[in-house]
């Protein structure tokens, strides 16, 4: 399924630029003179991809730029792409960031990005309205390299619908640890056969929230910008977690897991109907939500009432190529992105609540804005200051990953793991 859905966004992307490229042409003709043609490279779920080029043709019938958009289905196949393109000079103009800069693994941001201070300066993107935090979070030596569309925080999705066909209690929106695994035993007793009560998130292939959540929780800063203080003992004891309940069967088989990368509701076990709950970010629940007929709701990471272990995370920087032959058009983009209400109304609560406060007042009203609102509020209470991501964070979530793979699979023991993790930490940040 995933290869069909690459095929399709390459496809897609050409027709956008075949697209872009007849319109140049048709305006030179006219005597209009060229038309500026802006690249813009993100990932995201197919609800995203529809929804962002709704937002990219009012914008181009607004100022007539064009803006051919180049999505990815994850994080990690988008910035192998940027990677690769701009060793090669062929970057698109618009870079789609995570929470940070670290995705980009570069020591200097400057290397491959455009300051934004200028375009501020000039009234072309305007930072009046967007929350202070955001701005900090996109500035880096003092100048600003990326804005922030949004903030989300951690969660755990479940599938409430399921949960009362099969007879199963519905989980409370925060749990100890022991009140968590007893809520999966009593699931698991309910669900059919071949039903989990939770994904296998112990490494996702694009992403490794609940491990840096796990170790937070437990006292341990995984990376504090300068060390990290993950042992191999504390990391077994992580992957002794996950191998505890998929030998109880809370999580689903190796085998099984393996079919489901949990990137986006696209390769979700959850959507697939095979598991109740999967960890994910808030923003989530509206993509997630539109895949299903089911009722989905969110809850808290558990003991996050007890540590105040969650965090809150911006959510998809927009940063320009310092490359970028279109750099006033890129910018002026990047404003109505982040400051425009009406781009909200279609966006919805994805990917989170805006950073800008006129955009947040202008969401829809709706029961997933409704439930997401009223999860911030209460997870946002049980929360603490983010730790900066993994240095070459891509490369942490990807190999992360193949290490529970191969303790899924039972190629390497809960202890070589927690060494192989010291090791790949050591790589990483020397």
């Amino acid at each position: 399924m995933k290869r069909v859905l690459l095929t399709a966004i390459a496809f897609a992307a050409i027709g956008v630029s075949v697209f872009a490229n007849g319109e140049q042409q048709q305006a030179a003709a006219a005597g209009q003179g060229p038309v500026a043609v802006v690249r813009w490279s993100y990932w995201g779920s197919e609800a995203r991809i529809k929804n962002n080029q709704l937002v990219i043709d009012k914008f181009t019938e607004r100022t007539g730029i064009i803006v051919a958009s180049e999505p990815a289905p994850g994080t990690g196949d988008h910035f192998t792409k940027f990677k690769t393109q701009f060793a090669g000079g062929n970057a698109a103009d618009i870079v789609q960031l995570g929470g940070d800069f670290s995705n980009l693994q570069v020591n200097d941001v400057s290397s491959v990005l455009m300051p934004l201070d200028d375009f501020v300066k000039r009234g072309i993107i305007d930072t009046s309205k967007v929350d202070k935090s955001a701005i900090a979070e996109g500035t880096v030596n003092g100048k600003l390299y990326a804005l922030p569309l949004a903030a989300n925080m951690p969660s755990l999705l479940y599938n409430r619908s399921l949960l009362e066909r099969a007879g199963a209690p519905l989980p409370k929106v925060s749990m100890t640890w022991a009140e968590f695994d007893k809520w999966l035993g009593d699931v698991k007793a309910k669900l059919p056969a071949g039903v989990y009560p939770l994904a296998d998130n112990s490494a996702n292939a694009d992403q490794s929230v609940f491990f840096g959540y796990w170790q937070g929780q437990n006292g341990t800063t995984m990376w504090d910008g300068q060390k990290s203080y993950t042992t191999a003992a504390s990391a077994k004891e992580y992957f002794d977690l996950w191998a505890g309940w998929r030998e109880k069967g809370y999580i689903p088989d190796a085998a099984t897991a393996a079919d489901y990368p949990e990137t986006n509701e696209s390769s979700s076990s959850l959507i697939a109907g095979k598991v109740a709950m999967s960890i994910n970010w808030s923003n989530q629940l509206l993509g997630y939500q539109n895949a299903t007929q089911d009722t989905l709701d969110l809850i808290e990471l558990p003991n996050a009432a007890v540590t105040n272990g969650l965090w809150g995370q911006m959510s998809q920087m927009m940063a320009i190529n310092k490359n970028s032959k279109n750099a006033e058009a890129a910018a002026r983009f990047i404003n109505y992105r982040v400051n425009d209400p009406s781009v909200w109304k279609i966006m919805g609560a994805d990917p989170g609540t805006p950073v800008n406060s006129e955009a947040r007042s202008a969401l829809p009203a709706s029961p997933i804005t409704d439930k997401v609102n009223a999860y911030l509020n209460i997870a946002g209470s049980h929360a603490r200051r983010r730790d900066p991501n993994m240095p070459g964070d891509s490369q942490w979530n990807s190999r992360l990953y193949n290490i529970a793979q191969n303790v899924a699979f039972g190629r390497i023991t809960t202890t070589q793991a927690g060494q192989d993790v010291v090791s790949l930490i050591a790589e990483l940040t020397r």
